[in-house]
């Protein structure tokens, strides 16, 4: 027996599904950009990466392994942010083209769109991101089904929670230039500040407290943790320190909690600006 889904409903699933596939469809097409953005966190990882852990390896911190396996993590975040960002770009240039003014007249509610849309972008940053995940045994990562199945539902709501950012940003501002300019400098501390390349511990005082007000910072402390509890990574080094409220270590599934709840409410936010567009 086939359940029936009410009408209302199953008009705004169907629109939302119509806006994910059109931010699929561009993906797809534009496969040049998709590689493009993909250097940047490839040379980041096998370039910056490779350097500092031979420098990390000769002031006597571990293998040099180790810190590959700690810079892994954020690297695939890095990975996700330009899919997440141009997901907030397309808002701007839609309305800028005249697009979004036929969308927004749909008999739809306009949240359905910007949670279609965002929904698309996330898809789209989890399959760049993926990309890099694939090369995980060049730096000592382990294929294993056990830990890249965490690892890519991590990774999605993380380049989840980086769209809604992006939404949020597009739906306040309406100059893609000012868009471009707010976003670089919103994205570029939250990236640096999640533990990318060092850890919290090792940060000032008043770094690391930036560092526990960013949402990034959960998402990646809980991709690390879930690659630390998977291989043989060697948690008793301090690069592998897990976040730390004051004398309270948060578990994985609470730091993605955080990450969520910053999702649900900023989404929340980007729906009810968006409702206002005209």
């Amino acid at each position: 027996m086939t359940l029936a889904l009410p009408p209302r409903f199953a008009a705004e699933l169907r629109a939302a599904r119509m806006v994910w596939r059109r931010e699929m469809l561009h993906f797809l097409r534009d496969g040049t950009a998709s590689l493009v953005a993909l250097l940047q966190p490839l040379l980041f990882l096998f370039v910056l990466g490779v350097g500092l852990a031979r420098l990390f390896a000769g002031s006597g911190g571990g293998p040099a392994s180790d810190y590959l396996m700690f810079l892994f993590p954020g690297v695939l975040v890095m990975a996700a942010q330009p899919a997440a960002i141009s997901a907030g770009a397309s808002i701007i240039w839609d309305r800028q083209s005249g697009f979004l003014r036929e969308m927004l007249v749909s008999p739809v509610r306009r949240g359905t769109l910007l949670a279609g849309k965002c929904l698309g972008g996330a898809t789209v940053a989890t399959c760049q991101s993926t990309v890099v995940l694939l090369g995980a045994g060049l730096v000592h990562v382990p294929y294993r089904l056990g830990l890249f199945v965490p690892l890519l539902a991590e990774l999605a709501l993380t380049a989840l929670a980086m769209t809604v950012l992006g939404a949020v940003v597009a739906v306040t501002i309406t100059r893609p230039r000012t868009f471009s300019t707010v976003l670089g400098v919103l994205m570029t501390p939250l990236i640096f500040l999640s533990g990318l390349m060092f850890p919290i511990s090792a940060m000032p005082g008043w770094m690391a407290w930036a560092a526990l007000a960013d949402p990034l910072t959960y998402a990646v402390d809980a991709m690390r943790q879930t690659v630390v509890a998977r291989t043989a990574a060697h948690p008793s080094s301090t690069l592998f320190a897990p976040v730390a409220w004051g004398g309270l270590r948060p578990p994985p599934l609470l730091e993605l909690a955080v990450v969520g709840a910053f999702t649900l409410v900023s989404l929340g936010v980007a729906a009810r600006r968006f409702s206002r567009t005209g």
